[in-house]
């Protein structure tokens, strides 16, 4: 076994754990969920018995997980640097575990606009947190006032615009790949897919 083995299997023996203990089970509960004795589930959870595939794949299933899940590599990369588009105002970081997703933050200084025809309706789904001031959601014909730290998710297709009220406010939106394509077409006129 190699050490870069060692350590995934340590770190799947982590997980079973963490995962067990998430769920405020004994290891006899596991055991009996995964059909398996608690002495083997033990015995696996502290490195004393080699990972069987079956044995995985049971355990996976009773911790309401996938076995991609359970198996999957840590990330190196845990820290992720913003992109800085200054030409718009927007940072965005890309979600490094979906990459059709990407999160940004936006300073909204103008109200959102009185005239519906400027509200846009695009495939994707859309979700925002306020991190300060007041913003002001247009769904339809609807209009929702958002606080600091107050959150709003919708579907894109929903005509839809977002302003600030009583001063500058700022958000953080996370933009499904469809959403974001949405988003680009209308800052820059251009189909870019990054």
């Amino acid at each position: 076994m190699t050490q870069e083995d060692g350590r995934l299997e340590s770190l799947i023996r982590k997980r079973i754990r963490a995962l067990r203990v998430a769920q405020g089970w004994s290891l006899e509960e596991l055991a009996r969920r995964a059909n398996l004795s608690q002495s083997s589930l033990s015995r696996i959870e502290n490195g004393r018995r080699r990972l069987a595939l079956d044995q995985l794949v049971a355990l996976a299933r009773a911790l309401d997980t996938t076995l991609d899940q359970l198996v999957a590599h840590a990330a190196d990369d845990v820290v992720i640097s913003p992109m800085i588009d200054s030409a718009h105002g927007l940072m965005r970081w890309p979600i490094k575990s979906d990459p059709g997703m990407s999160v940004m933050r936006q300073r909204i200084t103008d109200p959102p606009p009185g005239d519906p025809a400027r509200m846009r309706a695009h495939p994707g789904r859309e979700w925002l947190v306020v991190l300060s001031g007041t913003a002001v959601l247009m769904l339809g014909d609807r209009r929702f006032r958002l606080q600091a730290n107050q959150a709003a998710e919708f579907p894109t297709m929903m005509p839809h615009a977002i302003g600030a009220e009583g001063g500058p406010c700022e958000i953080l939106g996370i933009f499904d790949r469809d959403a974001r394509r949405g988003h680009q077409k209308d800052a820059d006129g251009s189909d870019a897919d990054s």
